[in-house]
């Protein structure tokens, strides 16, 4: 268990989405060091779930004072490329949200670096649902997790990755409510992709 209570193993799917959310340790965009992930059911239950990754790089001090992750932190974890090898199947398989296109972009680079295979999932910004569910943060604050935490009354710790997950899992479910409509591309209909 982690200080969150979130999973540290995987739960069996299927799932309905998935969000995922990252932090990195420094400079690198692709420098990861926590990766989480919020499991959402066809009846809207969630399983955050999150593990920390040794990023093989020097944290910076902005970084570790946000999310308060460090070298002690990550001291024996295991690296991006076992971790992600471990997810890929499941990630794959499944429609992704992210807030914003932060967590994309770094999963991206931490591959291209690590000459390993990227996901081909489909993505959901949840930044995007929010605005059309909440027009009206648009210059109050804005779609960010924050002002949502606080606009939606959303209790998570920020800046965590499983609970960033679970904000941004969070807040598609929400969005839905206000729209009175499912988001129709988020539903299991992924297969394997077989590679040959």
């Amino acid at each position: 268990m982690n200080k969150f209570g979130h999973l540290t193993t995987l739960p069996t799917g299927p799932f309905r989405f998935i969000a995922l959310d990252v932090e990195t340790a420094g400079k690198m965009i692709g420098g990861i060091c926590q990766i989480g992930l919020c499991f959402v059911g066809e009846t809207g239950d969630v399983q955050a779930y999150s593990v920390l990754i040794d990023p093989e790089e020097p944290f910076e001090p902005f970084n570790t004072d946000l999310h308060g992750i460090s070298a002690e932190t990550v001291a024996g974890a295991e690296t991006f490329p076992t971790v992600f090898a471990r997810l890929f199947d499941l990630l794959n398989t499944h429609s992704l949200v992210q807030h914003s296109t932060f967590d994309e972009k770094a999963l991206t680079s931490a591959c291209v670096r690590y000459g390993v295979p990227m996901i081909t999932s489909h993505w959901t910004n949840s930044v995007t649902v929010a605005r059309q569910a909440w027009p009206e943060l648009k210059g109050a604050g804005g779609h960010g997790l924050a002002n949502l935490k606080k606009h939606l009354g959303l209790e998570f710790h920020h800046h965590d990755a499983g609970e960033d997950a679970r904000a941004a899992a969070t807040v598609v479910l929400k969005a839905e409510e206000i729209v009175g409509t499912a988001l129709s591309h988020l539903k299991i209909d992924r297969q394997l992709k077989l590679k040959f």
